[in-house]
């Protein structure tokens, strides 16, 4: 099974080149994807049909520290629905060789985006967990939008899609909570278990009512109905697989695979019985109401999805056997009539009923068909339809002569079947509207003269409807076939069975009525020459989807104006607020937290803690911007000392050259602003802002005692001490951890250092207009090499600019820098250092570089592109990582390897090194790109006049 899926995985990826490389015909040969699962799923038919059929399953390692398994299962209702899923699936693909045109665009992602789709389709349908069964329900939802939003140049394809993402999103969401709390109550999410264990509490009643409401929105039933006809602004194929055969069965699916265990719950056969049935009524006026043959069978098929979901909600033997004849039938006949409207909007050029005329003897075969289709969907014998809907109305006439065990009541079982016959009554009359508004010969209409369709174009519709007549005379077999299913419900008052003849009684009456019902209300429409509308004042689920989400809209706007002022402090202080009030709340009213509070273990650390405070201090009252950074600094610089003194020599060196790079970007962005703040009174709003300022300090500081005391258990650190030699082969715990034990987090870490900087240069040389580092053999072009200078830039900077004994230490020291730099990546892993370390200090003397002689000399120092060096870091971050995969190991797993080298000895050597030495020009890019964007942009404006405001640069404010 698990092959299956991977077979669709494989070709939705090779899709787009097969339909770059052979056009079209590249659907033929997707087609052996569904169409291979197909024969497999055929041969699995002597396990998983009849009374004992047994189940076939399968179960992968997932993330087995979580409990989590890709677990995979067939039984009766899952074979079926998947043989549906495959099949159909196959047919659509073969029919799109002919449906689109040689320039219809981005048919390669609609080939490779489909394919995926059924891939996901048929895993949702075979999922034995629910966890899984929820990442594929996810992935039907997120296919579904980019296949319905095709064409995203059409504001109806747009609007559509964002339809049904929000809304079946939505339903998702929902059933994600009953998944969860029904997997927490139970212990487990395999279905098999949660069916067994589940019960009928309370917990268990609100659980199920999330995991329907998921169902309910995915299947279009009222109030969500909307969606689907919204949904056939999507190419036709889409609408025959996803709308008619495959992801709106989702719903229907989940209803009938959870019904033996849960129908005995309160709210379940209500709720459905009463949904289904009224989505049924109202699907059926509706459809009754268009002109446009495609939104007639979304109607339709919103219509079929509320009897479906009745039928299989019911949970009786009979019911369930109906129910899935039902399921197989409307795949056919509604997958066959969509792929007809498909043939005829190509062909005559139009889907308006009301323009097509005369095309019966112009496509003869289509006709018959599209007759064969249409009266298996209106339920007329000998149709595998009228098979289904006469075993249906067999099962609610059990239930209202003697209960069946189903407890709702005669009365209320009358009233739904009843509602169920008038549902089947309007399908037969638009199926009539459909038939005859596609090739009846209109008065007054000119006749359609339509392109003649392939062979090849006709072939899929024509196998579904022939398969629609052909198993109406295989009741007795399917019967046996769906034994497997409907057996786990318990026996009922009569004996379920599928057959064209049961009888003159009550079920066949019932057909005779919604039949003879259905053409008299056709022809008294046609008589009236109208079709049917709702009052202008009666409720629209679309209207009130409208007007939700325009209020929604206008709320975020009002919120956002309200909050979102472009005023920095505003919203800091509304972010600070909301801080002290939710955190800061529960801190102050739970008086149970242990802290245990240890002053200095010295005067260093202590004296080191006093300047650190009056630093920070003097740095909230400075005028001065420079004087404010420096101070800063200094509470940084403290904070380094403090690690040192508690032994943390790697911290320490860490945070000294973090803060150092702090500093110099600070003072590059205030070097353009004004020397000092704009001095303003003592306000009431700056005491406001004090006073915000010093709890946000108190709380911070009773959050970080209270975490410390809070532990309960040992910290996972404990350990790093043996696992760092051990497993990372080093005696740096700091380094190891970062390049071996954490080493997802880092390249997590390394890959927002890369998007960061990216950001940050891409919106200064946006606002500055320098696209680009200077070039240095351009910019350098006439300084003489020769001429004994320390700097080669030190002419392009005025007299003014210019530092004799800052070039003179500049070039004596760069080279030993760096080379310090490459000593701390390639022994930071027994040592202080490593590849973040580094990469700062080589961005260190970089940053001497450019602040000695300026851009050019900073471009001189290091002829290459930022976005390269970044690139190139993180790509060797990322190969190293998936170098272990090679050699049968896992991803990110580090390799020691001890050699004797001649005249350097023996060499002790960790893979992981790699994996530094790529942290370490990310870095190294990082401060490049900050230097040249940051600093040689803004001179580069500078230099050509721009004086433009800084504040717009970096937030500042020039009084």
């Amino acid at each position: 099974m698990l092959a299956l899926l991977l077979v669709h995985l494989v070709a939705a990826a090779l899709a787009p080149a097969l339909v770059a490389w052979i056009g079209r015909r590249a659907f033929l040969v997707l087609a052996l994807a569904p169409a291979a699962s197909f024969a497999w799923l055929l041969t699995q038919a002597g396990a998983l049909t009849g009374a004992d059929a047994g189940r076939i399953t399968e179960t992968y390692a997932w993330a087995p520290s979580l409990g989590l398994s890709v677990a995979l299962r067939l039984d009766t209702l899952t074979w079926t629905m998947a043989l549906l899923v495959t099949g159909v699936g196959a047919l659509v693909l073969a029919y799109c060789r002919w449906y689109f045109r040689s320039d219809d665009a981005d048919v390669a992602r609609f080939a490779g985006t489909f394919v995926a789709f059924a891939g996901s389709m048929l895993g949702l349908v075979m999922a034995r967990d629910l966890l899984l069964l929820y990442v594929f329900w996810e992935a039907t939802t997120v296919f579904s939008y980019l296949l319905v939003g095709h064409n995203p140049e059409r504001a109806a394809n747009r609007r559509a899609a964002m339809t049904a993402l929000i809304v079946t999103t939505f339903g998702g969401l929902a059933m994600l909570g009953g998944i969860i709390l029904v997997g927490q109550h139970t212990g487990s999410y395999a279905v098999d278990t949660v069916m067994e264990q589940a019960g009928t509490s309370t917990l268990v009643s609100v659980a199920i009512a999330l995991v329907l409401v998921g169902a309910v929105t995915k299947s279009a039933l009222v109030p969500f109905h909307f969606w689907l006809p919204g949904a056939m602004a999507a190419p036709t194929p889409v609408s025959a697989y996803l709308h008619a055969a495959a992801m709106v069965k989702a719903g229907v699916l989940l209803v009938a695979m959870l019904a033996p265990a849960f129908t005995d719950l309160e709210l379940w056969r209500p709720t459905l019985l009463v949904l289904g049935t009224l989505t049924m009524i109202v699907g059926g006026l509706r459809a009754l109401a268009q002109h446009d043959v495609k939104l007639l069978l979304a109607y339709g098929t919103v219509s079929q999805l509320g009897f479906l979901v009745a039928v299989v909600g019911l949970g009786t033997r009979a019911a369930a056997l109906a129910g899935l004849a039902m399921v197989v039938a409307h795949a056919l006949f509604k997958a066959a009539l969509f792929l007809v409207v498909g043939i005829v909007d190509h062909s005559a050029g139009t889907r308006d009923l009301r323009r097509l005329s005369g095309l019966r003897r112009q496509m003869p075969w289509l006709f018959g068909f599209t007759v064969l289709a249409a009266a298996s969907m209106a339920g007329l014998p000998p149709m595998l339809g009228f098979v289904a809907k006469e075993s249906v109305y067999g099962a609610f006439v059990d239930v209202v002569r003697t209960g069946d065990g189903t407890q709702i009541g005669p009365a209320f079982g009358s009233v739904v079947l009843a509602g169920l016959v008038v549902g089947s009554l309007l399908t037969m009359a638009y199926s009539l509207r459909l038939v005859w508004g596609i090739f009846a010969d209109k008065p007054g209409v000119d006749p359609v003269r339509p392109e003649p369709a392939a062979v090849g174009f006709v072939a899929s519709p024509a196998i579904l409807a022939v398969l629609s007549l052909a198993l109406g005379f295989t009741g007795s077999a399917l019967t046996d076939a769906f034994a497997g299913y409907d057996h786990l419900f318990p026996p009922g008052e009569h004996h379920a069975e599928l057959a064209l003849w049961h009888g003159l009684g009550p079920p066949l009456w019932l057909s005779v009525v919604a039949v003879v019902g259905g053409i008299g209300l056709f022809a008294w429409m046609q008589r009236r020459s109208a079709a049917l509308a709702a009052p202008s004042w009666m409720p629209s689920a679309e209207r009130a989807y409208g007007a939700t989400m325009r209020g929604t809209d206008r709320l975020a706007v009002e919120v956002t104006g309200l909050t979102q002022r472009g005023s920095l402090p505003f919203t800091l202080g509304t972010v600070l607020i909301v801080t002290l009030l939710v955190p800061g709340t529960a801190v102050a009213t739970n008086p149970d937290w242990a802290v245990d509070v240890r002053g200095a273990d010295s005067a260093a650390q202590a004296a080191t803690a006093a300047v650190m405070a009056l630093a920070a201090v003097l740095a909230v009252r400075s005028r001065r911007r420079l004087k404010a950074v420096l101070l800063a600094g200094v509470s940084g610089y403290c904070t380094a000392l403090l690690f040192l003194l508690h032994g943390a020599p790697d911290l320490a060196l860490t945070q000294v050259l973090v803060e150092t790079v702090t500093v110099v970007v600070f003072v590059l962005v205030i070097r353009r602003m004004a020397p000092y703040f704009s001095d303003r009174p003592l306000t009431r709003a700056r005491w406001v802002r004090v006073a915000i300022g010093a709890a946000c300090g108190v709380l911070a500081s009773l959050v970080a005692l209270i975490a410390a005391g809070a532990r309960t258990g040992e910290s996972v650190s404990a350990e790093f001490a043996d696992a760092a030699v051990e497993y990372g082969g080093g005696h740096n715990i700091v380094n190891v951890t970062l390049v071996d034990i954490r080493a997802w987090d880092t390249m997590g870490e390394i890959s927002v250092l890369v998007v960061a900087a990216t950001g940050v240069a891409s919106l200064i040389f946006l606002i500055t207009g320098r696209g680009g580092a200077q070039s240095p053999r351009t910019s350098l072009a006439d300084a003489d090499a020769g001429s004994g200078r320390w700097l080669r830039a030190g002419r392009t900077q005025t007299r003014a600019e210019r530092s004799i004994v800052f070039e003179i230490v500049t070039r004596l020291l760069f080279h030993t820098i760096i080379v310090f730099s490459l000593w701390l990546l390639f022994a930071g892993h027994n040592g202080p250092g490593g590849g973040f370390a580094g990469g700062l200090m080589a961005g260190l003397a970089l940053t001497v570089r450019y602040l000695a002689g300026g851009r050019y000399e900073l471009d001189d120092a290091a002829p290459i592109d930022a976005g390269q060096l970044l690139g190139i870091g993180l790509v060797t971050a990322a190969l190293t990582a998936l170098a272990p995969l090679a050699f049968g190991g896992q991803v990110l797993q580090s390799a020691i390897v001890d050699v004797d080298v001649p005249l350097l000895g023996h060499v002790h050597l960790v893979t992981s090194l790699f994996f530094d030495v790529g942290v370490y020009l990310v870095v190294v890019g990082m401060v490049l790109d900050l230097l040249r964007s940051l600093g040689g942009g803004i001179d580069a404006a500078r230099e050509r006049g721009e004086d433009a405001d800084p504040s717009e640069l970096v937030g500042g404010e020039v009084p």
